[in-house]
């Protein structure tokens, strides 16, 4: 895997864990992603992209935090570990350059305040070892993984 020498342009989202399906929104307001269960009332996923267009990688990071959150949620579900009301998914995707070739590398923190950092360390790598999106990166970009508990 190449390292970027040069970020070009980064895409981030921040998501929160929300039963009403209150949009989280990217971090220049770009973007609002509505999440909500399969089976739902509301629309699974809702992009409502604003001027200016959101970067491709804002779209991705967007389209993964969703994902990524979803399986959180899941693992907890199954440990029986009660998420707190103020979880959230922060990730940061950058388009960069390394000589004349463009690759990818992103940074991903799930905050869950309040719990043990060992739980949330686990909760956090096995979440992120079923996620599609982050199977999809794995070997292919440079991830890192960030928990915080405070």
């Amino acid at each position: 895997m190449s390292k970027i020498e040069k970020v070009l342009a980064t895409g981030k989202t921040h998501t929160t864990h929300s039963a009403t399906g209150t949009p989280s929104r990217g971090h220049n307001g770009n973007l609002d992603i509505a999440l909500s269960s399969p089976g739902a009332a509301q629309p699974a996923h809702v992009f409502a992209a604003t001027q200016p267009h959101p970067k491709a990688e804002q779209l991705f990071a967007g389209a993964w935090s969703a994902c990524y959150t979803a399986a959180v949620g899941l693992v907890a579900q199954e440990r029986n570990i009660v998420l707190p009301a103020n979880m959230a998914v922060d990730i940061e995707v950058d388009l960069g350059q390394t000589g004349p070739d463009y690759f990818l590398q992103a940074r991903l923190t799930l905050s869950v305040p309040g719990l043990a950092h060992d739980v949330a360390t686990e909760l956090a790598h096995i979440a992120d070892s079923i996620c599609p999106y982050s199977k999809a990166t794995r070997g292919n970009i440079d991830v890192a993984l960030n928990v915080l508990t405070a």
